[in-house]
């Protein structure tokens, strides 16, 4: 399947660098690039197809686990921002039981997207997941299903609206809430967000719809679903740096395998 039949390129000419900057701005000014209509009809009903077809094999899980992904740290009380945990409750196909031959994988590995994904992130060059799970994620929510305040481990995501519920299962996210790598945790702002205190953007998205955001500094949550209807995301991940596996107490709380 050729890119061309898979992304909408007139209304999203990616190889354009009027259009490459402006998505960089958007991306650099509010924290998230949001693309509607970026995959083509027919590919969405084909990976939605697949995606049906495949449900009966994913993971599902419920779990409880604090916004940073990591064992709780008995320096910290349990009801510190640190520790205190949230629910997330899901379904999930990995990497490794995409088809070869699927729009996703096409997508994912096409050196054209990388380089327009690069280009906005400001990345010399963007890598696969080392480890055989993390690099493409298809997620079902169902009624009720959720995904709890955290930071990813990776610096940036990138995500794509396959099928919307009925009600319900609205991104939210707040940008730069930590600074990961110089390990500023921001346990105080993290705690206004956990009692809901602070105010979140929500992105409404329809299906085909593009959006990147920085997660790793960025706390984020899917909202409960409702309805009937179940709610298909995909997660396309990538690093910046070669070798790098999501950790294991993430791939075990998300995926129940490793």
């Amino acid at each position: 399947m050729l890119i061309d039949n898979i992304i909408n390129t007139d209304q999203h000419p990616i190889e354009d660098d009027a259009f490459r900057a402006s998505s960089k701005q958007q991306l650099d000014e509010q924290g998230a690039l949001v693309l509607t209509d970026f995959l083509s009809e027919k590919a969405i009903a084909k990976i939605v197809k697949e995606g049906i077809k495949k449900k009966s094999q994913a993971f599902y899980s419920s779990s409880d686990h604090n916004v940073y992904l990591r064992e709780q740290d008995p320096d910290y009380p349990t009801e510190h921002a640190r520790n205190l945990a949230v629910t997330s409750s899901k379904g999930c196909i990995t990497d490794d039981q995409i088809a070869n031959d699927s729009p996703l994988r096409v997508l994912y590995n096409s050196a054209v997207f990388r380089a327009f994904l690069a280009f906005v992130l400001g990345e010399d060059k963007l890598y696969n997941y080392a480890d055989p799970l993390s690099s493409i994620n298809l997620h079902y929510a169902d009624q009720g299903q959720e995904l709890g305040w955290h930071f990813d481990e990776s610096s940036f995501a990138i995500t794509l609206l396959l099928q919307s519920p009925e009600a319900g299962g609205h991104f939210e996210y707040i940008k730069n809430m930590r600074d990961a790598d110089r390990g500023e945790m921001n346990y105080s702002g993290v705690s206004q967000v956990l009692l809901g205190e602070r105010e979140s953007h929500t992105l409404a998205a329809k299906a085909g719809t593009l959006v990147m955001f920085r997660g790793r500094n960025a706390i984020h949550r899917v909202t409960p679903v409702q309805g009937g209807t179940t709610r298909m995301l995909v997660v396309l991940a990538y690093n910046s740096k070669p070798g790098i596996k999501l950790s294991e107490s993430a791939r075990m709380t998300f995926y129940g395998r490793l």
